[in-house]
């Protein structure tokens, strides 16, 4: 009899949790692109949404080893920086997903921007560049970068270095004239070389093997049930419709949209995009980030203002919180709670899973 009771007891349980076990949403739905999509591990309706293996890259500036490596040093090397003091992975550290992890940048002094410092993580799928998209390639930001009010250039005018001397201080070291001849034979040490050599690196920092990857290739233990329903509410519109604005396969459309923050209400609010094209729809509109290793880049939304993954899940449920100019495609979201749970899951799914990454040694 006992043991009867323990069965009938365990078979109950099994029913209770088998009723309120949430199961994922019917299998076939059609997605933001009003395609037919089959949630199924390595479906072919999926493919669309694993990346290729490499990024794209102009004739004049095509991946080499010799390319990356240079662009490496320089990305890491304080003397690229007017002051000396100053590099590129001052804000893009490998480590906090090649950001920054603070709300909003800091420049060499202290001086705190206006927004926060992106990922450098798969830029070469991107087709435009900056959070207001005012550079069209890496090659052009890369040269933007090197300028006096650059970023890196922060406190140059100040101790009284003149435009350029990163580039004489660069053609002192033997190290680097022989690796630039190497890289780019000819063309010696210039702003463009330069821009190129780290555009060249930037493309090469790529995630692309998360366990969403794996699922899309076919592993279907590679993502659990909860993601799995994640990304269905992800690219469902009529549900989460995140898609809509996080495309195929890089998880944005390289558009701008101004997605109701409460920044925007201040009394002088980043315009964004519309300080480089002036259209109504472009005030506080500001570039779609990647979601790929999204769970390694907080804080979120280009001022930084959401903490945590769960706040900008928040942010869009209630459908923003200043609505004066609020993009088309914002609107508030009936998600409950076990919805973002699962959100969520999928997003942390996005992350591609590296070793320690190793600082190079710089040339003398």
């Amino acid at each position: 009899m006992k043991t009867l009771s323990i069965k009938r007891t365990l078979l109950l349980a099994a029913t209770v949790f088998s009723v309120y076990q949430p199961v994922l949403a019917a299998p076939v739905l059609v997605d933001t692109d009003a395609d037919t999509v089959t949630l199924a591990a390595g479906h072919p309706s999926l493919k669309k949404w694993l990346l290729p293996d490499t990024p794209p890259a102009p004739p004049d500036n095509l991946s080499t080893p010799e390319r990356v490596k240079l662009g490496e040093m320089l990305f890491f090397d304080p003397r690229l920086s007017g002051t000396g003091q100053v590099t590129c992975v001052s804000c893009h550290l490998p480590e906090r997903g090649w950001s920054d992890g603070l709300p909003t940048s800091v420049r060499f002094l202290g001086e705190v921007m206006a927004v926060a410092s992106p990922t450098i993580v798969n830029l070469g799928y991107n087709s435009i560049y900056m959070w207001d998209g005012r550079q069209p390639t890496l090659e052009k930001q890369g040269v933007g970068g090197q300028g006096v009010k650059a970023d890196i250039n922060a406190g140059m005018t100040h101790f009284g270095f003149k435009d350029g001397v990163h580039l004489t201080r660069l053609a002192k070291v033997p190290g680097y004239v022989e690796l630039f001849e190497k890289a780019y034979p000819g063309q010696g040490i210039t702003r463009e070389t330069v821009a190129k050599a780290i555009a060249a690196f930037e493309r090469s920092v790529i995630s692309n093997n998360s366990p969403f990857d794996r699922w899309l290739r076919g592993d279907k233990d590679a993502i659990d049930e909860s993601q799995q329903r994640g990304f269905a509410l992800f690219i469902d519109p009529a549900r989460a419709n995140c898609s809509v604005c996080h495309w195929a396969p890089n998880f944005t459309d390289n558009g701008f949209h101004n997605v109701g923050l409460k920044s925007f209400g201040a009394s002088k609010p980043d315009l964004g995009r519309y300080k480089q094209r002036p259209v109504r729809l472009m005030r506080g509109a500001f570039k779609t980030p990647t979601l790929r290793d999204v769970g390694l880049t907080a804080p979120y939304f280009h001022d930084g203002s959401a903490t945590l993954l769960r706040d900008v899940l928040k942010h869009y449920a209630r459908g923003g919180d200043d609505h004066s100019n609020l993009s088309p495609n914002m609107h508030a979201l009936a998600l409950s709670e076990q919805d973002m749970d699962d959100l969520e899951a999928f997003l942390h799914a996005l992350t591609t899973s590296n070793k320690p990454y190793v600082y190079p040694l710089l040339p003398n």
